[in-house]
């Protein structure tokens, strides 16, 4: 049997004794841990929560969870509840029914999860306590505790045996209330309920991964939960006890770096490129942009280091080339910008795709979601993007994806509407399967600013060109008429035979549509890169190419047609 992960998550909020005031966050914090840590993309945990439990019920459950466990198992541990101090200053874990009167009676002692963690056969162990005095556990749950002794140090001695290893993370570094009879009596300000949220914060959104090797280790989720509890509250401080050799992964991260194992360049190449030889250098450059389509990553991820490498260092020539190969590596996910439309609460929406194009290296890279409510998932053609429509309102967010050579952004939009209110709510999934009607959503819409002015631009262009080509046979025209007129000694000057075939008129409209053209392919390239966003890829390829053509035709148009205009005059006042 192989390695196995087990949490058990022990939140209590409500107290029979009156002494113990209500807790408002530990059933949510609950269940928000427990979604993260279950997700087999995220902390990949068997699960089990204790809500409300008796005394008794938590010694059993705790017990039973540490036993019957294996040398590769990893277990998490997590205490969301008050936290009593004796007379004595042991720690004790209250239940729904703890007597602070009767504490060795009702109450379960940090002794006895001490022991229980001592006794595992498990070979790592992480306790994560959400207490008013969780700072007590990792400074010792021995006996004979006061406000003022370093308990740690007794803590630190008793290590476990057998290369097994634990640790502790707490809310708090010491005991910051006392009970006082019956009643829960504050001598300081500190407020624990931030931990939690901390935790599940760093582990859902990968911000916790501090070094970003795609992994959440212990250290990475204590000093990221440090920084967050210590910035909402100045009066409270984290703490942390290990005990274990090497390191525990918590979690997985979405923010990982990529990473590549790159394969040098081949001798001969890394000799061209080393060349006073200007061309031998653009060969090797060629030779690199080559290697870096590679399907093997690594051959591929060595050709783009030695290609930034020249890029960076080498002549302007050279480099420019090197720059304009690198551009192969470029992460373009398509479209870049996706819309559900509107969709009723709960509805199953189809999930849509997102293309990553290029060489295999470009599209190597990890998508992290931004919003809770996005769903993504890896597919053969690049991602699956779906939507939570749980909660009604106007969602937006983004995918940001990491690649080798760069970073890129998928926008995503859809608006959650409240069922009919003749119709009950559509029952939620169970089980990826979705029960009830299925909702067709609405076609994403796609914005065609950009590519119909280029297109008007396109035409405008076309036109111009054929009405210069109009006025350029009537000047034609003209001109023989004028000749032979001149031939005949008769008097009709050039401008007569100018009117005589419409020469004015075609000249004009070409001139004024050749400059719209080009004005609109402006208009339609600043619309393209103010929203860049919001356009596909295969909308900007088209844009792009409508504009291009309609340059290439309205400004010959333009000069030549301003040329004749010019000439016009000139020509009507001498022959």
């Amino acid at each position: 049997m192989g390695a196995s992960r087990h949490a058990l998550i022990i939140a209590n909020d409500a107290y029979e004794d009156e002494g113990l005031r209500e807790l408002r966050a530990p059933e949510h914090d609950a269940d928000a841990l427990c979604g993260v840590l279950r997700n087999p993309q995220i902390g990949d945990f068997e699960v089990d929560v204790l809500r409300n439990a008796s005394a008794q019920a938590m010694r059993d459950r705790i017990e039973s969870f540490f036993n019957h466990r294996r040398r590769d198992d990893t277990l998490v541990l997590h205490f969301s509840c008050h936290g009593i101090k004796a007379e004595s200053g042991k720690l004790y874990f209250a239940a729904s029914d703890t007597r602070p009167q009767l504490l060795r009676a009702t109450g379960v002692p940090a002794e006895y999860v001490h022991e229980c963690m001592s006794d595992t056969r498990a070979g790592k162990t992480v306790l994560l306590l959400d207490c008013c005095y969780g700072g007590a556990f990792s400074k010792g749950a021995s006996a004979k505790a006061s406000r003022d002794m370093n308990v740690l140090d007794a803590f630190a001695g008793d290590k476990p045996g057998g290369g097994r290893g634990w640790a502790v993370i707490t809310a708090s570094t010491s005991m910051e209330y006392a009970f006082e009879g019956a009643e829960l009596t504050a001598d300081g300000t500190a407020a624990p309920s931030v931990f939690t949220h901390a935790v599940v914060e760093g582990l859902t959104t990968g911000d916790a991964d501090l070094d970003e090797d795609g992994e959440i280790s212990l250290d990475d989720l204590y000093d990221y939960v440090y920084e967050h509890v210590r910035d909402a509250n100045p009066n409270q401080t984290p703490s942390k006890y290990v005990e274990m050799q090497g390191t525990i992964e918590l979690a997985h991260g979405r923010h990982r770096t990529i990473r590549i194992e790159a394969d040098p360049v081949p001798r001969p190449v890394q000799e061209a490129l080393r060349s006073r030889n200007d061309f031998t250098r653009r060969g090797a450059v060629r030779e690199l942009r080559s290697r870096m389509k590679s399907q093997n990553l690594r051959i591929a991820e060595g050709a783009r280091q030695a290609l930034e490498a020249v890029a960076r260092d080498d002549t302007v020539q050279v480099a420019y080339e090197a720059q304009h190969a690198l551009n192969d590596a470029r992460l373009t996910p398509s479209p870049a910008r996706l819309d559900f439309g509107r969709v009723p609460r709960g509805a199953a929406v189809p999930r849509q795709t997102v293309t990553l194009e290029g060489i295999p290296l470009a599209r190597h890279c990890v998508a992290h979601a931004t919003g809770k409510w996005l769903q993504v998932e890896e597919s053969a053609d690049g991602l699956a993007v779906g939507v939570d429509t749980s909660a009604v309102g106007r969602l937006a967010g983004d995918i940001a994806l990491k690649g080798v050579a760069g970073d890129a952004v998928v926008h995503v939009e859809a608006e959650v509407l409240p069922p009919p209110p003749d119709q009950p709510p559509a029952p939620q999934s169970v089980g990826g399967r979705q029960k009830g009607p299925s909702v067709t959503h609405r076609p994403a819409s796609r914005p065609l600013r950009a590519p119909a002015l280029a297109a008007v631009a396109l035409a405008l262009a076309v036109a111009s060109v054929l009405m210069l080509v109009k006025a350029v046979v009537a000047a034609v025209n003209a001109g023989q008429e004028r000749l032979q007129a001149h031939r005949k000694q008769e008097i009709e000057q050039f401008e007569h035979w100018a009117h005589a075939y419409g020469m004015l008129t075609p000249l004009i409209i070409s001139l004024i549509t050749s400059v719209a053209a080009l004005a609109l392919g402006a208009l339609a390239r600043q619309e393209l890169h103010t929203r860049r966003r919001r356009y596909t890829q295969g909308a900007k390829t088209v844009t792009r190419a409508l504009v291009s053509a309609a340059r290439l035709c309205a400004v010959p148009v333009v000069v030549l047609a301003a040329m004749m205009s010019i000439a016009y005059p000139i020509v009507s006042a001498h022959w």
